[in-house]
């Protein structure tokens, strides 16, 4: 039976050097190992039993988290949107996203779970070449279902980044190992991701690169949507004018860029809504409304509903 999310409970930041206590795991385990505040590995059996407070509390994921389950199923919301994971699917959730467990049992599941800082993601070094021949999805759902034979390698990857960090001495070889190791899994999923979306549709140096406008545009909003909200803002930070980046916007993704702005501010709306704490009017603040009005305007143009109504739901 899945549990209904408290209102109004404040979100946990998921740290690496928290996790064992949440899922219940001791950090001399021989399914649990961790690099500093590097990255962490955690494999979850049957009949582990999880810290009550992981299934009652939503999380802020601080960095990338990967989750590959390889046995029994489990519900959980990612940025207020429900999904049932099953055997052979892998799970990305993204940094900043908020995440609650929504099954109460899960003794019968086994998954691997990867949590990797910013930081550490940061250093992984991702041919440019290889980004540009991938389709640009940002709207993708986190969630790929394997094969067999993709769960199998994936998982691979996992236990050797595991067994490298438990058996090498040296953090500095252990380190560069596993970062060689997380890029091989990041190659793997884009190549999933890109095998799940071919099309006939060449992807020439024309289209790469206007992808690459794209895909900075995207991470622009993720910095920036609390403060700025003007499509010129976000051309100007590119050096191209707002009709060019809204054609490109929009011919990459089918949605044109205010929409992507207005889904980044909605979305962090109803989660500060959902789980902060503030009221109405310190959210408006955060959001750089220039008074509660105003983005009472937006939130309920865009939602149909009030801010008050959405917290009230």
């Amino acid at each position: 039976m899945a549990k209904k999310v408290k209102k109004n409970t404040l979100p946990t930041d998921l740290k690496i050097v928290d996790l064992h206590r949440l899922i219940g795991l001791e950090q001399n385990s021989s399914e649990f190992s961790m690099l500093g505040g590097d990255y962490l590995f955690a494999h979850i059996q049957p009949g582990q039993k999880l810290a009550e407070m992981w299934s009652r509390t939503p999380v802020r994921i601080r960095g990338t988290a990967i989750f590959l389950c390889i046995k029994g199923s489990f519900d959980v919301e990612v940025n207020l949107v429900r999904h049932t994971v099953t055997p052979g699917m892998l799970l990305i959730v993204n940094n900043e996203s908020i995440m609650q467990l929504l099954s109460s049992d899960m003794t019968d599941v086994d998954v691997y779970m990867f949590l990797i800082t910013p930081e550490f993601m940061n250093d992984i070094n991702i041919d440019v070449a290889v980004l540009q021949t991938i389709k640009l999805r940002p709207n993708a759902i986190p969630l790929l279902q394997l094969t067999p034979d993709e769960e199998r390698i994936v998982r691979t990857y996992l236990e050797m980044i595991h067994t490298n960090t438990v058996v090498n001495t040296e953090p500095m070889y252990v380190r560069s190992i596993s970062r060689c190791l997380m890029a091989a899994v990041v190659y793997q999923m884009m190549q999933y991701g890109r095998d799940r979306t071919k099309s006939d549709e060449p992807v020439t140096p024309g289209v790469a690169r206007r992808n690459n406008y794209v895909r900075d545009f995207i991470k622009l909003v993720h910095k920036h949507h609390k403060r700025e909200r003007s499509v010129s803002f976000y051309a100007s930070e590119l050096f191209i004018s707002s009709k060019y980046l809204s054609m490109l916007v929009r011919e990459a993704s089918g949605r044109s860029a205010a929409e992507w702005i207005d889904e980044y501010v909605i979305l962090e709306a109803k989660n500060q809504l959902r789980f902060s704490g503030k009221n109405i009017q310190q959210i408006a603040y955060d959001l750089n409304f220039p008074n509660q009005s105003a983005f009472g305007k937006y939130f309920k143009h865009l939602t149909g509903m009030s801010p008050s109504e959405f917290q009230r739901s």
